[in-house]
């Protein structure tokens, strides 16, 4: 592979472990530790996830002729880019006791832990441990399952995608957690470090496929 081939596979995993950054920043301020094995559990996850998006990406390539997957492809990506950041625009709140119940509900699912990710911590013992991890895992590799069928469609390495998204989740949860413990406070405008991440995670995706329609 190319330099210039390695541009949108790095942007790709970068993009699908910002998610992982924010949970990470999250556990450090909240001075939650994730072990060096709890941290290696969750980046498996994320190639794995990845690994499987890519399969079923191909898959769908080979059904369509010519360049059509790779414009199905960037469209894919570029839907679930503005979404992220649409979804991650703060708004205003307003309280009613059935919003709260929808909230609670959706906040015990799966996805509920990035926005919640203390909640990962069951015994709230301050520590992730292995089962904690899997679950983890399977909540902030989501980006990476859904990236991965696009990265699938538009042709892109899926060793090179799938392995740099373990390594860039591993990176990110550790230097999330590291940079949680000292900006506990810190805000990017009205923005907390979490959303802004989100945010970036989602323009990101908007470029790669921006750059691919082009």
């Amino acid at each position: 592979m190319t330099i210039t081939s390695w541009i949108p596979v790095l942007l790709l995993a970068l993009s699908s472990s910002i998610d992982n950054f924010g949970v990470g920043v999250s556990y450090g301020i909240r001075g939650i530790h994730v072990s060096f094995w709890g941290n290696f559990i969750i980046s498996i996850i994320a190639f794995l996830f990845s690994e499987l998006g890519i399969i079923f990406g191909q898959y769908i390539s080979n059904v369509f002729p010519g360049a059509m997957s790779n414009v199905i492809g960037a469209l894919f990506l570029f839907v679930i880019g503005l979404r992220i950041v649409l979804l991650a625009i703060p708004r205003k709140k307003k309280v009613n006791s059935k919003k709260q119940v929808v909230n609670e509900s959706s906040s015990n699912s799966v996805t509920g832990y990035l926005s919640s990710p203390e909640k990962a911590d069951f015994d709230q013992s301050g520590d992730i441990g292995f089962l904690e991890s899997i679950v983890l895992g399977i909540a902030v590799s989501m980006n990476a399952l859904t990236n991965g069928v696009g990265a699938g469609l538009i042709g892109l390495s899926p060793l090179a995608i799938s392995i740099s998204a373990g390594i860039f989740s591993f990176l990110a949860i550790g230097s999330g957690v590291a940079l949680g413990k000292k900006v506990a406070n810190v805000r990017i405008g009205s923005w907390t470090i979490g959303q802004f991440s989100t945010i970036l995670s989602g323009v990101i995706l908007v470029l790669i496929a921006l750059r691919n329609l082009i």
